[in-house]
């Protein structure tokens, strides 16, 4: 009987180049945002990261004041980061555990699950930059699928149809974007509106109008921006009067992203 040949050496290192050069064109394939999130560092003094399902059902990674990371082009160039300072200490709270409180008619978000934050490197003079544009820091720390988790912890069932005319809820940054409000999730929730008034007075349509009045107030040096972030923060109908007066001598009432 003819023993089998054991394989050669040299056919053993060919069969390890071969799966050395696999593993690598799959860790080249990685997307850049997923290189991101499985590279993030535990728990330490600069930033903490907590796992939580997303609307698809994989694990998302939300910081409480993740490590500033740049970002490119003109962004970097007026040095906006991406980072979030939160108003109170936050971790993801359970499932079904927040609930919106009512204010002169409108939403509130529950201030235990969502205490607002900002993202330090914005200032007014970044607010005041025409190369400013709130795409700087947009998803730049938690993506919009990552952000459908807020409607689990509202306990508020994701609308199927949440366009145009149609539009019932807008997952909203509790301190805006264009006063420098974080993207983590600590300032994100689900903000609804009655489908009894018509779309441009539903509640987050009427906060868009708080957001440009308070945005135009700090650039015009009228208003301090740590004001301003924290006030909406607490409650933003405070603002509805100026808002409304603001809105009818010509200012912008509808969304300001810029």
């Amino acid at each position: 009987m003819r023993m089998a040949r054991s394989p050669t050496p040299g056919l053993l290192i060919s069969v390890l180049l071969v799966v050395i050069v696999l593993v690598a064109t799959l860790r080249r394939s990685e997307s850049p945002r997923q290189q991101r999130l499985s590279t993030h560092a535990p728990a330490s003094e600069t930033g903490r990261h907590y796992g939580a399902a997303n609307q698809s059902g994989q694990d998302g990674v939300f910081g409480q004041a993740e490590k500033a990371q740049p970002l490119g082009g003109f962004c970097e160039t007026i040095g906006v980061t991406c980072s979030s300072v939160y108003f109170a200490q936050w971790v993801p709270p359970d499932a079904a555990s927040c609930s919106v409180v009512m204010k002169s008619g409108y939403q509130l978000p529950d201030p235990r699950c969502t205490p607002g934050g900002i993202d330090p490197s914005v200032t007014v003079d970044t607010l005041r930059d025409p190369r400013w544009r709130t795409g700087c820091i947009r998803n730049c720390q938690t993506s919009e699928s990552e952000k459908h988790i807020a409607y689990a912890f509202y306990n508020l069932p994701r609308p199927p149809v949440n366009s145009g005319a149609d539009q019932v809820c807008e997952l909203d940054h509790l301190v805006p974007l264009e006063l420098g409000g974080a993207d983590g999730m600590g300032n994100i929730w689900p903000e609804c509106g009655s489908t009894r008034v018509v779309l441009n007075e539903r509640s987050f349509k009427i906060k868009d109008r708080v957001e440009n009045y308070l945005a135009d107030e700090v650039k015009a040096g009228r208003m301090p921006i740590s004001e301003a972030q924290h006030g909406i923060a607490d409650d933003w109908t405070q603002y509805l009067e100026a808002a409304n007066r603001y809105c009818d001598s010509g200012g912008r009432c509808g969304r300001g992203r810029r």
